[in-house]
């Protein structure tokens, strides 16, 4: 995609193409179901893995309001301050633990082989 580039003041807008890597709204539907299951009365404790302070109302809402005991696990080395004082417990994602869990370079199912990119 095409950006804005800062200029000083005065000066013509200059672009620059850039490759954007965001998600799009993997936190509201996180946020969404987490709401829906905890309603639906479908768990007792709910585990988010997540850091993301976004997530916070939510939370809230399920613990002080539905009932529900809310933990976090952590895939960043520092908590987030505003999520702390709102969750049952946390647990931090370690790095050796996150890369025993990864699927093999490559895989094959009823559609064919396929690898992991390499930036991965």
């Amino acid at each position: 995609m095409t950006m804005a580039l800062v200029v000083p003041t005065g000066q013509p807008q200059k672009y620059a193409k850039v490759i954007k890597t965001e998600e799009k709204g993997s936190d509201v539907n996180l946020a969404t179901h987490l709401l829906h299951d905890a309603h639906m009365g479908r768990f007792d404790v709910a585990v988010v893995v997540s850091n993301d302070s976004d997530l916070l109302e939510p939370i809230k809402i399920v613990r002080q309001h539905l009932g529900r005991k809310v933990g976090i696990l952590n895939p960043h080395p520092n908590p987030s301050r505003a999520l702390l004082p709102h969750i049952d417990f946390i647990k931090q994602i370690r790095a050796g633990v996150l890369k025993a869990a990864q699927f093999p370079l490559t895989l094959t199912d009823a559609h064919g082989t396929f690898t992991k990119p390499a930036a991965w």
